[in-house]
C-alpha cells in the first residue's frame, strides 16, 4: 500500500503482507445534495454482530466524546467498494506530519481469496490499521476498532447473487389466480430475433395463492359488497376477505421444507395494505426470518414491478444480512462506537441494520456516481464555473461501461423503475445506463463487419494477453496499440499468476485476424489498423448510451463535461469526447477507485412514500396530499434522529409529488419547487422533455414522497504541491502509441504521483495512475489542478461541408461499416424514444406498438429500430409507394405524409404511418418514417379490430396518402375530415383527440430523425453518409447470403429427413399450414448453396377470403425478413440489404395479396404469424409458435381498450419453447392488472400460465396463457384469434401444442364457446376466458434433453 499526504514529496511507502496491487493519493470532502433511500419493510433475526451496530445507534453521536481521556482518537475513516473481482479501500488516517493533519491509504485486493482472508473489506481495514497503530495485527484476532470513526461501504454482493441466482430460498404469496403473474411479467421477450427465448427464471421456489380479493371502485360506480377507503383516498371494495385459516397450513409447509423468506404481493395493496399486513404478522409469528411486504417496500400502483421488488428483497436480503454479519463479526466489541453504513442504489447511505436487498442492486455503481458528480463539480467551481455545467459520468470496466448524468442545479438523475438481470425493481435508483462494451468485450469479424461484444471473454480465461488461452478483447487492442504498458501492470497472469501481460500473444492473434480480414475483403489493413478499428467500434458503442441520456432528453452533449473513471475509462475518454464534440474531460486522481471514494462524500438518507389518488386542482384532495407529506417528514426525521444518531437540525427534507396527466401512465417525480407550484414545475419539465403540453387534461397525484437527508462528516480535500513558474513535468519513461490518422507516435509516460499542481501536459502522453492508465491524445492538453486531478482540453473537430467532402467512398471500409451501422440504428432508436415520450395513447406509450425507421432516397430501408416485428421491412413498401405517387417533384421541404391503406404499403388500418422526406440543399437525401397503432380509426367496433369485417370499409378510415403538413403548414381540417368522415362511408374515429396527438408525436419523432441525420451529415459529409448507407445494406446482404449458404448446406446434408429435393447446389423444401377456416399458406422454398439466395414462392396459397385475415403483401415481406433475421443469429443492421438475396413471389388474388377492397385487419395480427410459422418450419428451425396474437378489444362509444395476449413459443432442436410470451411478429406489452382495473370496468380474475399446453418432444413447446376477465358494465367485446381449430404443429416428431379456447360465462351460468373470432354484447358479471395456444414440441418425445 501507499500512504499519501498533502504534498507529493512527502509520500512514503512500505511493503504490505499481500500480493495485491495498491496505490494512494490525497483528498478532501465537499458538501453535497444527496439522493434518497427507501426503508426496509422487515428485518432478519438479530445476531451478535448486528447487536453491536444497534448498540452504536444508541450511543452518542460523536464517538470521541464518549471515549475516555486516554483513549486513542477516533479519526480513521474507511470508504470501501466491494466489487465482484476487486475490493477497493480508501482510508483517511491521522498524520501529524501532514499540513492538515491527515493523509490517506488506498488498497486494492481480490474480493475472494479464502486462502488468505475471509472478508476482503475487513482485510483492507486490518492492513490500514497496522499502519496506523504501528504494529502487526494478526488475521486470527478481532480487528481493533478504537481508532475507527466510520466505515462506509458499497457492495455487489446483492447484484452478484441476483445475476448468478444464488439468493435465499424464497416463496411468493399472492392473490389467487395470479401465482404466475411475475413469471409472465409484461409478456415481452428480451430479444425479438432470438428463437430460443431466454427469460430469467423466477426468484422464488414456491407459490402460495391466497383466498382474498379487493378492487378499486371508480367514482360514481355502484357497489354491492363491503367498502373501505384506501390510503390513496380511493374507495376499495372487499370482494373476498382474507382466509387466514386456510393460509396457515400452507405457510407451515414452506417452513417444513426449509423456506424461511417470503415475499407477499396482493392486488391493490398499494392502497389497501391490511391483508398483506395480516399475512406478514402471521408469517413472522410462525418463524419466518424475512418477510417482504410489497405494500411496505414500494406502495406504488402496478402489481408486477411492485411484486418483483418484494421478490428481490426476499431473495437477496438474507444473503446480504449474512454477508454483513460475517463482516461485522470480525471486529472487537468496540464496533458499537463505529458508524457503519452502506451505499444504496439511490446514492444515499443507510445504517448497516437498515440495508436490504432491493436497495442494494446498484450499491457499488452508486458510489461512482456520487464520486464523479461531486468531485467534478467541485473542480469546475475551483475553475470559476457558475455551477451550471452538467457532467457525464463514464465508467468503463472489464465487462461493461456505465454512463450517467449529473446536473449541479438539479442533483442526481433518478428513476423509479429499472430492470436488472431480467427482474424489474420499483424503487428510487440512480439513472445508470449500461452497455456491454468493456475491456473484456470480445472482438470478432463476421460477414465483413467488425463486432465488439456483447459477449465478454470474462476473467477466466480472459483476453489473449492473460496467458490463459482466451480470446481477443478490447484489452488486447489497447495493449497492441501501446495504450496499456505491461511494465506498469502487476505480474499476476499465466497459470501461476506470476507473469506480465503477454504482448506477443495479443499481437500474434491480431496478426492472424488481420490476414483473415484482408483475405475476405480484399483489403490491406495492417495489424495496428485492425486493432485501432476495433477500438473505434468500441468507442462508438459507448457513445450511443451517452447520446441516449442527453440528446434523447433534449440536452446538448457538447455542453457537458466528461468525467472518466474506472479501470479503462481514462484510456478511451479523449476519443469518446472528440467523437461526441465534448471539449473537456475530467479525470479524478482516484479515478481507479472512485466508487470507493464516493462513499466518503455521501450522506445518510431515509425515505418514506405513500400512494395517492388525488387531483392536483382539487383543493381538498391537494390539502390531503400535503398532510400526508407532513406526516412523512416527521417519519423520516424521527428515523434519522433515533437514538441520537443525528440532531434534528442536521436533517433536511426533500419533498416530491409523483404527477401525471389523466389518461397517461407517464408520471414524473417532481421535487418541491421554490415557489411551491408543483403543477407549473411539472408542465415546464413535461414540455422540455416531450416538446408539447397536454392542455385541458387534469393533473393527478400518484404518490407523495419525502427524502430525509442527514449531513455527514465527510472526507478532507487537500491541495497538492504546486509547480514553480515555467516548471514542466518530467517523464518517467517513453513509449510508442498508435493513434488514428497519425500511426505510431513517440509518447512520454508520466507518473501521476510526480505531477504538481499547475503543470501542463501536451498530448500525446500517457499518465500512469496506479492500475489506471490515462491516454492524452495528440492535440489534447492536460492540466493538473491544485487538488491533483487532471483536466483535459479536447479540440473540437470542425464539421465537414458537403462541398469539401470529395473523397471516394465507393470501396467500403469494414470498420466504418460497423460505425455507421451503429449510428443509423441509434438514430432510429432515438426516433422511437421521442415517439414513445410524446405520444398519449396506451398502445404507443405503454404497449410500445410502434416502429421507426430510416430510408434511402429510393425508399429502401436503411435502419429499423427493433420495435414490433410485423412492421419490419413493411414500411419500405409504404415509403416506396409514396415516392412513386408523388415523385421527387411533388415533394417539398416541410412536407409530411400520412397513410394507412394496405394498397399503399400499409398493414392494417389502425397502423398509421407518417413519412417525412429529408432535404439537403433542395434535394431529397433520406426519408424517415414512424408507424404507430392508433387506439381507434373508426369501423364497426371500438378499437377498430372488428372480428367479422368483410371489406375494408368495415374497418375504419383508409388513407392512401395525405399531406398532413404541406410545406410547413399543418392541415388539421383535412386530416380531421379523413378520420371522422372516411371516404369509404365507414364510421369515423371514436378517439379523434388521441389520433391527432399521436400523429403530432409521430411528426415530432420524424423531425428528431431529420435533425440527427443532418448532424451526422454535418459531421461526416453527405457523400460519406450516403455511401455508407449503401455499404451497410450491402453488408447486411453479405450476412444473409452467408446464412443462406450454410442453411442450404445443412438442408442438403439432412435432405432425407426434411423431405427436400436436391439438385446440385440447389435444394427445394415445401411447407404448408392452415388458417382456422381451412385456407392454406403454401410455401415452396428454394435455397442456393453456391450463391446464397432464397426464393420464397407462395404459389398454391388459397384465394382471398370473405373475412378479415387477408394480408397485404407488405405483411408477407415483413414475415419473411423477420424469419431471415432470426436465422442469421448475429447482430446485423435490419435493412433492405437483407432482402437482396431473396425473391418473394405472391400470386395476386390469394389471401396474401388481396384486392383493394378486401378486409385485412386480421392479416396483420393473425396471418403474419402463420406465414412466419411456415417459413421457419421450412428451414427446420423450430416448431410452430402459438400462431396468433389473441387480440381482445372491448368498449363502447366512450372508451376503447385493446390488448394482445401471449402464448407458447415453438421448441427448436436445442431449446425449449418459452411459455406465456409474445411470439414472433409482435412484442407488445400487456397492461398491469392494477392499471387495467383502475382504468376500465373489469375485474381480472386470473392471469396464469396454461400449464401442459405446450407440445411434448425432445424439447417441449412453451405453454400458453389463461386470462379471465369479469365485466362490470354493458359493453361490446371482440375477440380476433386463430389456432382454435388447427393446433400449432410440432416438428421433427414433436407433438402439437394445445389449441386455444375462447369462452364466455354469463352471470347466470350459461357457457358460450365464442370460437376464434367473435363480437358480443356482455353484461355486468359476465366472464370472458381466453386460453391461448401452446407451442409445438421438437423431436421425438422419447429423447428428452
Amino acid at each position: 500500500a501507499h500512504v499519501g499526504v498533502a504534498t507529493r514529496n512527502v509520500v512514503t511507502a512500505a511493503p504490505m503482507p499481500s500480493t495485491s496491487t495498491t496505490h494512494a493519493m490525497t483528498t478532501r470532502a465537499i458538501p453535497r445534495r444527496c439522493a434518497c433511500a427507501p426503508l426496509r419493510a422487515s428485518r432478519c433475526k438479530t445476531t451478535r454482530a448486528r447487536a453491536r451496530v444497534a448498540a452504536h445507534r444508541a450511543s452518542s453521536t460523536s464517538a470521541s466524546s464518549t471515549a475516555p481521556a486516554d483513549a486513542p482518537q477516533r479519526a480513521v475513516k474507511f470508504c470501501i467498494d466491494r466489487g465482484g473481482t476487486f475490493t477497493d479501500v480508501y482510508a483517511e488516517i491521522p498524520d501529524a506530519s501532514a499540513p492538515q493533519g491527515v493523509s490517506f491509504v488506498t488498497i486494492k485486493l481480490l474480493s475472494e481469496d479464502p486462502r488468505n482472508y475471509a472478508s476482503a473489506p475487513r482485510e483492507g481495514i486490518r492492513r490500514v490499521l497496522e499502519r496506523v497503530e504501528g504494529r502487526a495485527i494478526s488475521r486470527d484476532e478481532k480487528v481493533p476498532t478504537a481508532r475507527i470513526d466510520w466505515i462506509r461501504m458499497g457492495t455487489t454482493v446483492g447484484t452478484n447473487a441476483l445475476l448468478e441466482r444464488k439468493g435465499a430460498a424464497t416463496a411468493l404469496v399472492t392473490t389467487r389466480g395470479f401465482g404466475d403473474l411475475l413469471a409472465i411479467g409484461n409478456q415481452a421477450r428480451p430479444d425479438i430475433f432470438d428463437l430460443s427465448i431466454e427469460r430469467p427464471g423466477t426468484l422464488y421456489e414456491r407459490v402460495v395463492e391466497v383466498d382474498e380479493r379487493v378492487r378499486v371502485v371508480s367514482e360514481g360506480e355502484m357497489v354491492q359488497g363491503e367498502c373501505v377507503v384506501g390510503s390513496t383516498g380511493e374507495t376499495v371494495e372487499i370482494l373476498q376477505k382474507l382466509n387466514i385459516d386456510a393460509l396457515r397450513p400452507k405457510l407451515q409447509a414452506l417452513l417444513d421444507d426449509g423456506i424461511k423468506s417470503i415475499s407477499v404481493v396482493l392486488l391493490h395493496s398499494y392502497t389497501f395494505a391490511e391483508h398483506e399486513q395480516v399475512i406478514g404478522k402471521l408469517a413472522r409469528d410462525m418463524g419466518f426470518e424475512h418477510v417482504a411486504l410489497s405494500s411496505a417496500l414500494v406502495p406504488m400502483v402496478r402489481a408486477v414491478p411492485r411484486g418483483h421488488t418484494g421478490a428481490v428483497d426476499a431473495y437477496l436480503t438474507p444473503c446480504i444480512r449474512t454477508y454483513i454479519d460475517s463482516f461485522l463479526d470480525g471486529f472487537d466489541d468496540g464496533l458499537s462506537e463505529v458508524k457503519v453504513s452502506f451505499m444504496q442504489s439511490d446514492g444515499g447511505l443507510t445504517p448497516a441494520d437498515n440495508f436490504s436487498g432491493y436497495q442494494a442492486i446498484l450499491s457499488g455503481p452508486a458510489g461512482g456516481v456520487v464520486g464523479f458528480a461531486l468531485t467534478t463539480s467541485a473542480a469546475l467551481r475551483d475553475d470559476g464555473d457558475d455551477g451550471r455545467t452538467p457532467i457525464i459520468g463514464f465508467d468503463m470496466g472489464g465487462t461493461s461501461t456505465d454512463v450517467s448524468r449529473y446536473d449541479p442545479r438539479g442533483g442526481y438523475e433518478q428513476v423509479t423503475e429499472t430492470t436488472t438481470a431480467g427482474v424489474t425493481v420499483q424503487a428510487p435508483q440512480l439513472d445508470i445506463t449500461t452497455v456491454a462494451a468493456g475491456g473484456g468485450s470480445a472482438l470478432t469479424f463476421r460477414s465483413g463487419t467488425f463486432y465488439v461484444g456483447p459477449e465478454s471473454v470474462g476473467s477466466q480465461p480472459g483476453p489473449v494477453c492473460y496467458r490463459k488461452g482466451g480470446a481477443l478483447a478490447v484489452t488486447d487492442a489497447n495493449l497492441v496499440l501501446g495504450r496499456i504498458l505491461p511494465n506498469y501492470f502487476p505480474k499476476i497472469f499465466g497459470a501461476n499468476e506470476d507473469e506480465p501481460l503477454d504482448y506477443d500473444a495479443s499481437f500474434a492473434a491480431f496478426e492472424e485476424l488481420s490476414k483473415r480480414i484482408n483475405d475476405e475483403t480484399g483489403g490491406s489493413l495492417t495489424t495496428e489498423e485492425v486493432a485501432m478499428g476495433f477500438l473505434r467500434v468500441a468507442n462508438e458503442a459507448m457513445c450511443r448510451p451517452i447520446r441516449e441520456i442527453t440528446e434523447s432528453k433534449g440536452y446538448e452533449i457538447s455542453s457537458h463535461v466528461l468525467a472518466a473513471f474506472g479501470g479503462a475509462g481514462p484510456q478511451h475518454a479523449c476519443a469518446i469526447a472528440r467523437d461526441l464534440g465534448m471539449s473537456t474531460v475530467f479525470v479524478h486522481r482516484f479515478c481507479g477507485i472512485l466508487s470507493a471514494y464516493g462513499m466518503g462524500l455521501a450522506d445518510v438518507v431515509a425515505e418514506s412514500q405513500v400512494a395517492c389518488a388525488a387531483k392536483y386542482d382539487n383543493s381538498d384532495e391537494l390539502a390531503q396530499a400535503m398532510t400526508s407529506m407532513s406526516t412523512l417528514k416527521d417519519r423520516v426525521t424521527t428515523q434519522l434522529t433515533a437514538n441520537g444518531a443525528f440532531e434534528p437540525h442536521d436533517v433536511r427534507c426533500e419533498c416530491f409529488l409523483n404527477l401525471r396527466y389523466d389518461g397517461s401512465d407517464t408520471a414524473m417525480m417532481v421535487p418541491e419547487p421554490e415557489d411551491g407550484d408543483y403543477a407549473k414545475a411539472f408542465r415546464e419539465r413535461f414540455v422540455r422533455e416531450y416538446g408539447f403540453d397536454l392542455k385541458g387534461r387534469a393533473l393527478l397525484i400518484d404518490d407523495v414522497r419525502v427524502r430525509g437527508v442527514a449531513n455527514n462528516t465527510l472526507l478532507t480535500r487537500l491541495p497538492i504541491a504546486s509547480c514553480a513558474p515555467g516548471e514542466t513535468p518530467q517523464a518517467r519513461d517513453s513509449t510508442r502509441v498508435y493513434f488514428e490518422d497519425l500511426g505510431w507516435c513517440d509518447t512520454p509516460v508520466f507518473m501521476f504521483d510526480s505531477l504538481l499542481g499547475g503543470m501542463s501536459i501536451e498530448g500525446p502522453a500517457i499518465i500512469m495512475n496506479g492500475t489506471s492508465t490515462c491516454v492524452i491524445e495528440p492535440a489534447c492538453v492536460g492540466e493538473v489542478t491544485a487538488y491533483g486531478d487532471l483536466k483535459i482540453t479536447v479540440p473540437i473537430t470542425k464539421a465537414k461541408s458537403d462541398g469539401a467532402n470529395e473523397e471516394d467512398y465507393s470501396k467500403p471500409d469494414a470498420i466504418l461499416i460497423s460505425i455507421f451501422s451503429n449510428r443509423f440504428m441509434g438514430i432510429a432508436e432515438r426516433m422511437g424514444r421521442t415517439l414513445q415520450r410524446t405520444s398519449v395513447s396506451t398502445n404507443i406509450k405503454e404497449r410500445l406498438d410502434f416502429s421507426c425507421a430510416i430510408f434511402g432516397p429510393d425508399g429502401g430501408l436503411v435502419a429499423n429500430a427493433p420495435h414490433v416485428p410485423v412492421h419490419l421491412g413493411a414500411m419500405s413498401a409504404t415509403v416506396s409507394w409514396q415516392l412513386d405517387h408523388w415523385g421527387f417533384d411533388g415533394l417539398h421541404e416541410g412536407d409530411v405524409l400520412v397513410t394507412n391503406h394496405p394498397q399503399a404499403g400499409g398493414s392494417h388500418l389502425p397502423d398509421i404511418t407518417v413519412v417525412t422526406p429529408v432535404f439537403r440543399d433542395g434535394k431529397i437525401v433520406f426519408f424517415v418514417a414512424s408507424r404507430g397503432h392508433h387506439a381507434d380509426v373508426g369501423g364497426l367496433t371500438p378499437g377498430s379490430m372488428p372480428p367479422f369485417s368483410k371489406t375494408i370499409a368495415d374497418e375504419g378510415a383508409a388513407i392512401k396518402t395525405f399531406k398532413l403538413v404541406d410545406r410547413g403548414v399543418y392541415q388539421e381540417e383535412g386530416i380531421v375530415k379523413l378520420l371522422t368522415k372516411p371516404d369509404t362511408g365507414s364510421k369515423g374515429t371514436r378517439k379523434l383527440a388521441d389520433n391527432l396527438s399521436d400523429l403530432s408525436a409521430q411528426v415530432a419523432a420524424n423531425q428528431r430523425g431529420i435533425t440527427l441525420l443532418n448532424e451526422l451529415i454535418d459531421e461526416c459529409g453527405l457523400n460519406q453518409v450516403q455511401a455508407y448507407m449503401n455499404h451497410v445494406q450491402d453488408n447486411a446482404e453479405l450476412a444473409v447470403r452467408d446464412m443462406l449458404k450454410q442453411a442450404a448446406r445443412n438442408v442438403i446434408a439432412d435432405a432425407a429427413r426434411l423431405g427436400a429435393e436436391v439438385s446440385g447446389e440447389r435444394v427445394t423444401l415445401k411447407a404448408v399450414d392452415c388458417m382456422d377456416d381451412g385456407s392454406q399458406v403454401y410455401l415452396t422454398l428454394t435455397l442456393d448453396a453456391e450463391h446464397g439466395t432464397a426464393d420464397f414462392d407462395f404459389t398454391g396459397t388459397s384465394n382471398q377470403v370473405d373475412g378479415n385475415w387477408n394480408a397485404p403483401p407488405a405483411v408477407t415481406n415483413a414475415a419473411v425478413i423477420y424469419s431471415i433475421r432470426c436465422l442469421v443469429k448475429q447482430e446485423i443492421p435490419l435493412n433492405q440489404g437483407c432482402l437482396k438475396p431473396v425473391t418473394i413471389a405472391v400470386p395476386d388474388g390469394c389471401f396474401l395479396s388481396p384486392s383493394e377492397s378486401a378486409a385485412v385487419v386480421g392479416g396483420n395480427v393473425l396471418t403474419s404469424q402463420r406465414v412466419t410459422d411456415v417459413c421457419l418450419a421450412a428451414f427446420g428451425a423450430c416448431a410452430n409458435a402459438q400462431g396468433c396474437m389473441n387480440n381482445l378489444t372491448f368498449g363502447d362509444d366512450t372508451f376503447g381498450y385493446y390488448e394482445t395476449i401471449g402464448g407458447g413459443a415453438g421448441a427448436g432442436p436445442d431449446f425449449h419453447g418459452a411459455s406465456a410470451v409474445q411470439c414472433h411478429m409482435t412484442n407488445t406489452r400487456i397492461t398491469d392488472p392494477e392499471i387495467l382495473e383502475r382504468r376500465y370496468p373489469v375485474i381480472l380474475r386470473e392471469f396464469s400460465i396454461r400449464h401442459g399446453s405446450g407440445g411434448d418432444g425432445q424439447t417441449h413447446g412453451g405453454d400458453g396463457i389463461v386470462r379471465r376477465l369479469e365485466f362490470l358494465k354493458d359493453i361490446t367485446v371482440s375477440v380476433l384469434s386463430e389456432r382454435r381449430v388447427f393446433a400449432p404443429k410440432g416438428l421433427a416428431g414433436g407433438a402439437d401444442g394445445a389449441r386455444g379456447v375462447n369462452t364466455l360465462t354469463r352471470a347466470n351460468g350459461e357457457v358460450i364457446d365464442l370460437g376464434g373470432k367473435n363480437s358480443i354484447q356482455v353484461s355486468r358479471g359476465d366472464v370472458l376466458t381466453i386460453a391461448s395456444p401452446g407451442g409445438g414440441g421438437f423431436g421425438n418425445p422419447k429423447k428428452h434433453t
